[in-house]
């Protein structure tokens, strides 16, 4: 099926990424008089529409909002429905001109006439925003198997795994509300943890949960232990008392995430030479190493994911658009 490819359009500001930061970026650009597109290769907010059912938000209500429209729900945390209905009416009420399922290419020009290559075609932009966050690029095990269909980076749901061996990779938030689960829907779960323990920055009421699902035997749980292939009905592990093959219908890797760093570079923005691989920025004003192209958001820590969420990674807004305003 062929795309058809659009006309070369002309905006102020063209901001990739249609998360909350993109959005909260285009609305506080928007209000200052400029002419914004916001692109995304996927749906709005297409991150939180992988994120697994009924998932309810580490932060309070109030931390995820955006432009100053009032995120009103009965729960204490929301919900992922409640966001996803949450940010698509602040975009529609905002009136944004949302580009999606667009995927971007590449960016020539300078700053005032850049172009923004796109699988459907140009748009010309006086300056551009990068806030394309890191959940679209698993960290990959990288081992034997890993591409077959019983395995998956991403989550959603554990009701169709009953009664199935499961075999859960990680030891953060995901991977320990992941295990729970399961188990809880009637899956055989067991998890693998490449160190001593699960990682520090499990929920503190997550924690306790699994730890004491854990001891009662209800879940498995291999410690300092890496996967080395996967197989068909079974996995090899690496334990430390040596060799151990599980069995696993299914696998989840919920190893993590990092940037699109191919697309960083097709956009000419460099990283540093640290161990985040940070994205090159002016820490005051979020302007890349290339004049005229800021990041904003989760992509700004590089590999270090922790750094910037949703609730302090939308304040990277106001900053930007102030930045643009004044050499306008």
């Amino acid at each position: 099926m062929l795309v058809p490819v659009l006309p070369a359009v002309l905006f102020d500001v063209v901001i990739i990424g249609a998360g909350p930061v993109g959005l909260a970026c285009a609305i506080e650009i928007q209000r200052r008089g400029f002419t914004v597109a916001v692109v995304d290769k996927g749906a709005l907010v297409n991150s939180i529409i992988g994120y697994p059912t009924n998932m309810e938000f580490f932060s309070t209500p109030e931390l995820l909002e955006i432009g100053g429209h009032p995120f009103v729900t009965a729960n204490y945390k929301p919900h992922r429905e409640e966001g996803l209905d949450y940010y698509q009416r602040v975009a529609r009420a905002e009136g944004l001109t949302l580009r999606l399922y667009e995927r971007v290419t590449g960016l020539s020009g300078e700053q005032g006439r850049y172009r923004v290559q796109t699988e459907r075609g140009e748009l010309t932009a006086r300056f551009v925003v990068v806030a394309t966050g890191f959940y679209d690029v698993p960290v990959m095990l990288n081992v034997p198997g890993e591409n077959l269909p019983h395995v998956s980076h991403y989550y959603k749901e554990p009701y169709q795994h009953a009664g199935q061996r499961v075999l859960v990779v990680g030891a953060k938030n995901s991977a320990a509300k992941a295990a729970l689960a399961l188990t809880r829907a009637g899956a055989h779960a067991t998890l693998v943890v490449r160190g001593a323990q699960l990682s520090e920055s499990v929920k503190y009421w997550i924690r306790p949960d699994l730890l004491n699902r854990i001891a009662e035997g209800r879940i498995a749980a291999h410690y300092q232990s890496t996967v080395q292939a996967i197989r068909p009905g079974e996995v090899d592990l690496l334990t430390p008392d040596g060799p151990l093959t599980v069995a696993a219908d299914y696998v989840y890797a919920l190893t993590g995430y990092h940037p699109d760093y191919s697309l960083l570079q097709a956009l000419g923005i460099s990283t540093q030479p640290d161990a985040a691989c940070t994205p090159t920025y002016h820490p005051d004003t979020f302007e890349t190493n290339r004049p005229g192209v800021y990041l904003a958001g989760t992509v700004c820590g590089g590999l270090n994911t922790s750094r910037w969420f949703i609730e302090n990674g939308r304040h990277h807004a106001r900053v930007i658009a102030e930045h643009l305003a004044a050499q306008a």
